[in-house]
């Protein structure tokens, strides 16, 4: 795909974001086109340091979250680092951070003072929790919000004790809805030529999440019952043991249903009342599961699922992490590209969700070393060249 084609070319961000959250919406900016500047303080990024690398300073953590962007150091406490960050604010379009508000106020760069100056620029503060209540500018990390969010406590409600998925559930979901609002205000923009602050909370945003399904009778007032999607929640619902492994199955329409009760040899079950419609399966979700589960241990895992894909009732294998490079889907699809890197060499590189016009988006430039595009960055931004030297000297 041509970058002129690509939905956001020409747009500019400054990703002022380290971890997770930030710097995987950054990431998907990129992807779509738009020339992220990764503005990092002295030391970088701290995933730079985290997992498998073949460098210091590249670690996998920093890699699956920071393709599509370069990278220049500021040390914002440095009058002469500050005024650089002026000058590139005013060719962006999106400025977005993840240092907590009163630390960034402190810096000069609040979203009250920055818009002043630049009225038409994107500012999206991503916070762990939204400044006014009484979390407003404490620390937060995924674990924690896992936490507060009510979704380690819906496990809880199924296993008896609180769990951590494991996954950064918290940090990604977060970062696909800074872009959502990035997007949207980008819109407005352009429909009416006004920036303005857009604030993204971490807790607000995965407690949303969880409560999609789970808010159930909370959702009246006064309550039509207690919260909680018992689907969901049912200890039930987990991978069948097979003969030789794990499968997943959701049977879900009455059709569906009918067709698994012939697949799996309990045709007594297609006229049982407790199971003849989805608010009756809905109400005896545990026995559901325990039935659905009774006999498919008695044979292997293709085979059960070459009999339920013939009844159309949707399955798969489960696949451990190290299975996803074989996955005959993912494989079909390329969607583990190859990548030569200039300085890691060869990688193997995620694909991302979007095609546009059956394209697949380009990785257009390579995961950054620690500031290695800073003196081109200040170059773009008209700063000298004795400034230059000055502001990288200080990192070399």
């Amino acid at each position: 795909m041509k970058e002129d084609d690509l939905p956001l070319s020409g747009i500019r961000v400054l990703d002022l974001t380290t971890v997770i959250f930030g710097p995987f919406a950054g990431q998907i900016l990129g992807d779509f086109g738009a020339d992220v500047i990764k503005v990092e303080a002295p030391g970088g990024d701290q995933t730079r340091s985290v997992g498998a690398a073949r460098e210091e300073g590249m670690g996998a953590l920093f890699l699956g979250c920071n393709r599509n962007k370069r990278s220049i150091v500021l040390d914002l406490k440095q009058k002469k680092h500050a005024d650089a960050l002026w000058k590139l604010i005013e060719g962006a379009d999106v400025l977005m951070h993840n240092v907590r508000p009163q630390k960034f106020k402190a810096l000069g760069f609040d979203a009250d003072t920055v818009l002043a100056r630049k009225p038409s620029l994107i500012y999206a503060g991503l916070h762990g929790f939204w400044e006014e209540g009484p979390y407003g500018g404490m620390p937060a990390y995924d674990d924690v919000v896992q936490g507060l969010s009510g979704f380690a406590g819906a496990f809880a409600e199924r296993d008896g004790a609180p769990m951590l998925a494991p996954s950064v559930i918290a940090d990604k979901s977060s970062g696909l809805m800074a872009v959502n609002g990035i997007l949207a205000a980008l819109m407005r923009r352009a429909r009416t030529g006004k920036g303005g602050y857009v604030e993204i909370g971490m807790m607000e945003g995965l407690t949303g999440f969880n409560l999609v399904e789970h808010l159930q009778g909370l959702a009246f007032d006064p309550p039509e019952g207690p919260p909680g999607y018992r689907r969901a929640l049912s200890p039930g619902r987990r991978p069948y043991k097979t003969k030789d492994g794990y499968i997943c199955i959701l049977a879900y329409t009455d059709k569906q249903w009918q067709a698994f009760w012939d697949a799996v040899g309990r045709p007594d079950l297609k006229g049982d009342p407790r199971f003849a419609s989805m608010g009756m399966r809905a109400k005896n979700i545990d026995a559901l599961y325990e039935e659905a589960g009774a006999t498919l241990e008695q044979r292997s895992s293709a085979e059960w699922l070459d009999l339920l894909r013939k009844g159309e009732i949707p399955c798969g294998p489960v696949n451990n992490l190290s299975d996803l490079p074989d996955d005959p889907h993912l494989k079909g699809v390329n969607f583990f590209r190859p990548y030569d890197h200039p300085s890691q060499g060869k990688m193997q590189v995620p694909e991302t969700p979007y095609k546009f016009d059956r394209e697949s988006l380009p990785v257009r430039h390579h995961h950054p070393r620690l500031n290695e595009q800073g003196a081109e960055i200040l170059r773009e931004a008209g700063i000298g060249e004795d400034d230059i030297r000055d502001i990288i000297g200080t990192e070399e």
